[in-house]
């Protein structure tokens, strides 16, 4: 007696018809695409087995129905994007959505390198200097005046030069006695220190920081012997060719402060009115 070859899920005879295996269970075309065939996303009828099933993301179609959203074209085996869950071909969605341009106006294909700078984009063979027309690629540019130019160029035409190393200052330079200079060139003429940032003075058109000037060229206080600087509004005390810190200006004998009082002299020394009574 011949054994029964039946469908999994509806029991009829198999034999003689066509049938689909799933999980080693044999099941009759009807059934199977009822129980297991997906449905197509663009027409909503399920795809049957004698139907090529392609599939995206979980999401299914006829081969007839994977076509452009917008120009109904084919998209079996060829490249495409999508956009709101919606297919495109890869020409629709550029024309809409790929970013234009900002040199030639076109798009710039989706897959191809461009190059963006402040919300702009370009080609990569557009986006070249202004001046010698060569593609600025991944190497530095300087943007003036809603154009590009690469780092040699804009140095040779717009950058001022250093008065000291004539070399062109590309960024953070300092002015001196309307002159430019690079900070790191812009020095102290004593000990070499740069001055970029820190209070400096100058004597005969030559900077110094505080300290150089104040050891060259101050005058020393008669009590404490460190220089005077005057700088910066700070006072001090003069009186027959001898200068003080104010802080130091102060009787010999009992160090009371002599800003703004009466004092005596006894030699070298200066004295209050009250220890200088005896001399």
């Amino acid at each position: 007696m011949t054994e029964r070859y039946d469908c999994h899920y509806c029991k009829e005879s198999l034999f003689g018809k066509k049938y689909v295996l799933r999980e080693d269970n044999p099941y009759c075309v009807k059934c199977y695409e009822s129980l297991y065939s997906n449905t197509c996303e663009e027409c909503k009828k399920p795809i049957g087995c004698n139907s090529r099933d392609l599939s995206y993301k979980d999401r299914h179609w006829h081969e007839d129905c994977f076509h452009c959203f917008q120009c109904k074209r084919s998209l079996v085996d060829k490249p495409f994007s999508t956009k709101d869950e919606q297919l495109l071909c890869t020409e629709c969605y550029s024309n809409e959505y790929s970013s234009k341009c900002h040199e030639c106006k076109k798009t710039i294909m989706p897959g191809s390198r461009k190059m963006e700078h402040k919300g702009n984009s370009w080609h990569e063979t557009c986006f070249t200097c202004q001046r010698c027309q060569q593609p600025i690629g991944t190497k530095s540019f300087i943007p003036k005046d809603n154009h590009n130019y690469c780092v040699p160029c804009y140095e040779k035409q717009f950058a001022m030069q250093c008065v000291h190393c004539k070399k062109p200052i590309t960024t953070g330079g300092v002015t001196y006695h309307d002159q430019p200079w690079h900070k790191d060139c812009f020095l102290c003429t004593g000990c070499k220190q740069q001055l970029s940032g820190q209070r400096f003075t100058s004597r005969d058109d030559f900077a110094y920081c505080l300290n150089c000037f104040c050891n060259l060229y101050a005058k020393k206080c008669a009590s404490c012997t460190s220089p005077i600087s005057g700088l910066g509004g700070s006072k001090y005390i003069s009186f027959e060719e001898r200068q003080w810190h104010n802080d130091c200006f102060n009787c010999k004998k009992c160090s009371v402060s002599l800003v703004g009082r009466g004092f005596l002299t006894d030699r070298d020394d200066i004295l209050c009115p009250e220890c200088g009574k005896d001399i």
